[in-house]
């Protein structure tokens, strides 16, 4: 099969198509054909280096995607060739998804919802498995005051409508440019409770806004300079989830003072320990949402075909924060109608 691999860490020129065997699934392994493969932050972490370089066990970079089953393990029971099926496969697949194909155990795969496009299905495992862990392991009730930096992001734009779902009205949440915010303004996200975070002296204002209350729960979907702000914004014993392990040691200490919960979010966590189901679960719920409409499908934007020059743009435009919201998805057939 053609693949898209990584011979070194660093740069987006570290990448080259080559010529690997198509794997064999196992005997509770599904194989699948490709149709879609999207792109994450974590890919271009993975790329230059970072601590999730750790979770990388191929040269084929890719955590997701969408495809055809082509062939079932022998004690496959839920799935047969020529089903429609996403999946974040993370580090559990045979190799990654900037390949034409992958064998994936079976507990962690779904069925592609009827109404939901290859390019849209490929977009939805990772960040909506996140958002779902973050509101479950939230702890708060509805009328809790919650702050969601980064909110425009995949994973934001999942949270922000399950957090509406839930009852949640007591929200801010931060986006950068017009369409970003008028992406969360379509989740129901009221336009009073954005913020840009670009603004100057951004944490003054919040306050301001706020007229001097802290809230009880910040999720930090972006880190760095934003967890310092996150941290700020705490009520003393609050709730902080951190989602990206990018808090600044300025940060660490004023979640230190005021005796914050920390909740470390963390998708592979349960892969570590074999705990499979957690991903095929939590992911027939989501398709569920997406089936009766607490759901919507995410905002994609299909940069390209199966190519080098698609995966190093794909990255490029991650890396300088330049997806405006959208889920960058590469086609992996040419002929496939992903839309």
């Amino acid at each position: 099969m053609k693949a898209i691999v990584l011979n070194d860490f660093g740069g987006v020129e570290n990448f080259a198509m080559a010529t690997l065997p198509v794997p064999e699934p196992g005997p509770h392994d599904v194989l699948i054909k490709i149709v879609a493969s999207a792109f994450n932050p974590i890919d271009y972490q993975i790329r230059q280096g970072a601590t999730e370089r750790k979770r990388m066990h191929s040269p084929v970079l890719g955590r997701e995607c969408a495809g055809i089953v082509e062939k079932t393990g022998v004690a496959v029971t839920r799935f047969r060739a020529g089903d429609a099926v996403m999946v974040a496969a993370g580090s559990m697949g045979s190799n990654g998804t900037y390949a034409e194909y992958i064998s994936v155990p079976e507990q962690i795969l779904v069925h592609k919802p009827a109404q939901l496009s290859f390019a849209a299905a490929a977009a939805t495992p990772t960040a909506s498995l996140t958002a779902l862990q973050c509101i479950q392991r939230l702890g708060l009730s509805p009328t809790a005051a919650v702050f969601v930096s980064g909110a425009a992001g995949g994973v934001g734009l999942v949270l922000i409508k399950l957090l509406l779902h839930a009852g949640f009205t007591q929200l801010l949440a931060t986006a950068g440019n017009e369409e970003s915010h008028q992406q969360l303004i379509n989740t129901g996200l009221p336009a009073t409770q954005l913020i840009d975070y670009r603004q100057p002296d951004l944490l003054r204002h919040i306050v301001n806004q706020r007229e001097g209350k802290l809230f009880d729960a910040c999720i930090d979907l972006v880190g760095r300079h934003l967890s310092e702000i996150s941290a700020s914004l705490l009520r003393t014993q609050g709730n902080y989830l951190d989602v990206t392990a990018l808090s600044t040691a300025v940060a660490r200490e004023t979640l230190f003072n005021k005796g914050a919960v920390i909740i470390n979010i963390s998708n592979y966590a349960f892969s570590l320990t074999g705990q499979l189901d957690y991903y095929g679960d939590g992911l027939r719920h989501i398709a569920s949402m997406l089936e009766n409409g607490a759901l919507s499908p995410a905002p994609v934007w299909v940069t390209g075909e199966f190519s080098v020059d698609t995966v190093q743009h794909s990255h490029l435009l991650l890396e300088r924060n330049q997806s405006k919201g959208r889920r960058l998805v590469m086609r992996m057939l040419s002929n496939a109608n992903l839309m």
